[in-house]
């Protein structure tokens, strides 16, 4: 992560947006703060931007629209906020790519954990399988996961990109290969928060994670669900 990333505030309310910019740069941050989608694709032309925080509730393209359109060409990392703090509002994000998600209103300083957990998960030097991973290739079952691109390929040589969220999970289980994982646990090996009682998030993610890697969602074969437990990948894991 670097030591003064550059954050792009995507938010339609000027108070929200402006006093988010002023709080993010006053920890050490770089921020650009815009009002909506166009502004947005404009000033991302300049590059140089780190993450996008990005509101769910924005008029015209609303933020789904826009982290749905953002994920099919860029791997930017993404912070949802909404005012909504409805559950299908943060699964569909979620399910979009994006990395985090956050109800309003929040603490700033919350903004800035998450920013920093998920800037983190993008860091190529983090420590796996009892080393550094960079240029290392993992294989189970029929992919293999090529590290430093984040992006799986199958028996035939067919690339499947990983969002940063879906790239932090996999990594989870291919680090404890045959390990039962409890929800808690997999939600601290992958966005640094603790789980509520009813958190579903890792639900979720296991889900799209499955969406790529099981002959068959409703069958899985490599991560299995242990009743009462958590999640458990039942492949063998080797570097290749």
């Amino acid at each position: 992560m670097t030591s003064h990333p550059n954050i792009l505030i995507v938010d339609d309310h000027a108070q929200t947006r402006d006093a988010l910019k002023l709080y993010l740069e006053k920890v050490g941050m770089r921020a650009v703060a815009v009002d909506g989608g166009k502004e947005m694709d404009r000033v991302l032309m300049s590059g140089g931007f780190d993450l996008v925080i990005l509101d769910v509730m924005l008029p015209g393209e609303d933020g789904l629209a826009i982290c749905h359109r953002l994920r099919t060409t860029s791997k930017i990392p993404i912070l949802m906020l909404s005012a909504l703090n409805e559950e299908t509002d943060r699964i569909i994000g979620l399910e979009l790519g994006a990395d985090d998600y956050l109800a309003k209103p929040f603490n700033p300083r919350e903004v800035v954990a998450r920013i920093k957990a998920i800037l983190r998960r993008y860091e190529p030097t983090a420590p796996s399988l009892g080393g550094e991973h960079g240029g290392q290739v993992l294989r189970f079952g029929n992919w293999s996961l090529q590290i430093d691109r984040r992006c799986l390929v199958d028996e035939d040589g067919v690339e499947t990109p990983l969002t940063v969220a879906d790239f932090q999970l996999l990594m989870a289980f291919l680090e404890r290969p045959r390990v039962i994982l409890s929800r808690e646990r997999l939600l601290e090996l992958t966005s640094a928060r603790s789980a509520g009682p009813f958190d579903r998030a890792i639900d979720n993610q296991v889900s799209r994670l499955r969406r790529k890697i099981e002959q068959s969602k409703d069958r899985p074969e490599l991560i299995i669900t242990v009743r009462g437990g958590g999640y458990c990948l039942v492949a063998d894991v080797a570097k290749a």
